[in-house]
């Protein structure tokens, strides 16, 4: 419940994620809390921890399938690495099926969720006398609506058992029809639920602003829930009050968070990606990350497209897998100087890491954290094309360092072919156009995004930085998306300019501000989403709202796509063990 809590989890009876919610066996134990699992602080404790337990924080769960089936991001077979079956390339090839594990991974880890949303809600409504009962009740159906939405999302069905009823009957929600009582929902719970940094919350709580951003996604999507595997979507339809349409219900719930002084646009575009974004004044609601010995974190969304010998320090490394496709780097042609694209680093005694080659140290006083004092590197952040450069681990297993005592920059070499630059190219260039695969002499091909900070402290798996679920960057997209789609182009435009202007350079850029467009089209729109919020878990979504969803990508290996892989099947392991499911259309 707060940030520094732990948790730990037991004996979680998912057996296929949702067939019986009554089966939940899991005790949470809460170094603040206390350990009796039947109480409402503990249960809701756990459909938290559940946002990071895997769910939104690892790349082969909702990240791998919002992501790797898109043109930001693909996670390709290079050599001896990352074939598993093909199951990773799968996703950006489109040939996944039921019986895909990222398929798999995403849907349980969803459902379980809202196994543990729903325990929460029985808790919580049973709780009477806690002086909370109503508070956590609110947060606990906001986190049902949270997960079973992305639920529909990616599956297009969602189990349910009504919690208010014992031994309740397993029904399945259908996004088509359930948008609208999904919507209702989080209406009627914000009177009840806290406003930000009130009643002890943060931004890892469900509070009033937490739904004002689920709404506002809510609207944004709903006209794609409907009309799934439609030619096009109808945006401006009645809002579910009948109060305006669903593009005014964007602009109304955005505008909240816009409007609301706590929140402001972050100056350092990278800020909200730190390792010490916590509380940060673009963070509306976030999985809440910490490293320590019994509460889980993950660092995979900086881990995983760092390549192996890039060493942060000498105790942690890359693995060299995710990359972006050259159809996604493309649209930034023009724009490598808009802030939100790469930013050098600078130490403390002003010394910049540049990766042009012309480094040749940075000082060793930035150690990293709770360590036995070892030297930590920092790598620049954005997009990494071109040769990279950095600190060489040697045979003793310490940083190279120089004669006066500074971390040693040396050009890079590939970690598993020792004899290959560390040349990150554009250009993917498989053997086979289809597959998404590279030899042992192709494996650094892909420019790399470093957009969240790699959080050296524990292992490679660890991490402190809290994962943005919404943030006020994407606010202004959304709105400025409903005002395009609502015919007020000046609106929308100015919204993006916002965006581009708020952020400047580094000061080795003399901190110069982003450069405003002059004129805005469905197209640039698209892509301007995409400068402010690649990499976040939006792409899928935004693809299939612009009509891009299904075009081929011939450099990445994707071909083009038939309209049911808009959602993914329900995995064969739920529709094995129960009947109440329908395998979705095409698979």
């Amino acid at each position: 419940m707060r940030k520094k809590s732990l948790y730990t989890y037991m004996g979680i009876a998912l057996t296929v994620a949702m067939v019986s919610c009554t089966d939940l066996k899991e005790k949470v134990i809460d170094e603040v809390l206390g350990s009796n699992n039947s109480n409402p602080e503990n249960a809701i404790a756990a459909a938290y921890g559940q946002l990071g337990s895997g769910t939104f924080v690892d790349h082969a769960n909702v990240f791998g399938l919002q992501e790797y089936s898109t043109d930001e991001a693909l996670l390709p077979t290079r050599g001896s690495d990352w074939g598993d079956g093909g199951i990773y390339r799968a996703i950006h090839e489109f040939t996944w099926g039921p019986d895909n594990t990222l398929v798999a991974n995403g849907w349980n880890n969803l459902n379980s969720g809202i196994t543990k949303s729903l325990t929460a809600v029985t808790s919580a409504y049973q709780a009477n006398g806690n002086a909370n009962q109503a508070l956590f009740l609110a947060e606990a159906r906001g986190l049902l609506a949270f997960y079973t939405f992305h639920t529909l999302d990616l599956y297009g069905q969602a189990p349910y058992r009504n919690p208010y009823v014992t031994n309740a009957p397993l029904e399945i929600k259908r996004a088509d029809t359930a948008i609208d009582g999904l919507i209702r929902e989080v209406e009627a719970i914000i009177p009840t639920l806290a406003n930000l940094k009130e009643q002890s919350t943060h931004n890892g709580r469900f509070t009033k602003q937490a739904a004002y951003g689920l709404l506002a996604d809510m609207y944004m999507n709903r006209a794609v829930f409907k009309n799934r595997y439609g030619a096009s979507f109808d945006f401006t339809e009645a809002a579910v009050d009948g109060n305006g349409t669903d593009m005014d219900k964007v602009i109304l719930y955005t505008t909240k968070l816009i409007d609301d002084p706590q929140f402001y646009l972050e100056t350092n575009y990278f800020r909200n990606f730190d390792i010490d974004n916590a509380g940060r004044p673009e963070l509306i609601f976030v999985v809440s990350q910490d490293i320590n010995t019994l509460r889980s974190s993950d660092n995979d969304f900086a881990y995983m497209p760092m390549e192996r010998n890039q060493k942060p320090s000498s105790a942690n490394r890359g693995t060299n897998a995710v990359c972006t496709t050259p159809q996604f780097y493309a649209t930034w042609d023009g724009n490598h100087d808009d802030p939100r694209f790469s930013r050098k680093y600078q130490y403390a005694d002003g010394t910049w890491f540049k990766n042009d080659g012309t480094d040749v140290s940075v000082p060793a006083t930035s150690l990293v954290p709770n360590s036995a004092s070892l030297p930590w590197f920092h790598f620049n952040r954005g997009f990494l094309e071109g040769q990279q450069y950095g600190p060489i681990l040697l045979s003793t297993g310490s940083l190279k360092m120089t004669s006066d005592g500074r971390i040693a920059v040396e050009k890079l070499y590939c970690e598993k072919n020792t004899a290959l630059a560390m040349d990150f190219t554009p250009a993917l260039n498989f053997d086979n156009a289809a597959q998404s695969v590279f030899t042992q002499a192709q494996i650094n091909r892909g420019v790399r995004i470093f957009k969240f900070e790699f959080d050296p402290e524990k292992d490679n798996g660890s991490s402190n930085v809290d994962i943005p679920l919404y943030r006020l960057g994407g606010m202004y997209c959304m709105r400025a998306e409903a005002y395009f789609r609502s015919n007020q182009t000046a609106l929308a435009m100015a919204d993006i300019n916002k965006l581009r202007t708020t952020r400047t350079r580094e000061a080795y850029y003399n901190n110069a501000p982003g450069v405003a467009i002059t004129s805005l089209d469905a197209n640039t729109l698209y892509n301007e989403i995409a400068y402010e919020m690649y990499w976040e878990q939006w792409r899928r979504k935004e693809m299939i709202r612009f009509g891009k969803f299904e075009a081929a990508d011939a450099g990445s290996a994707k071909p083009a796509s038939e309209t049911f892989r808009r959602i993914y099947p329900i995995p064969q392991s739920a529709m094995d063990a129960s009947d109440a499911f329908t395998q979705n259309q095409g698979y």
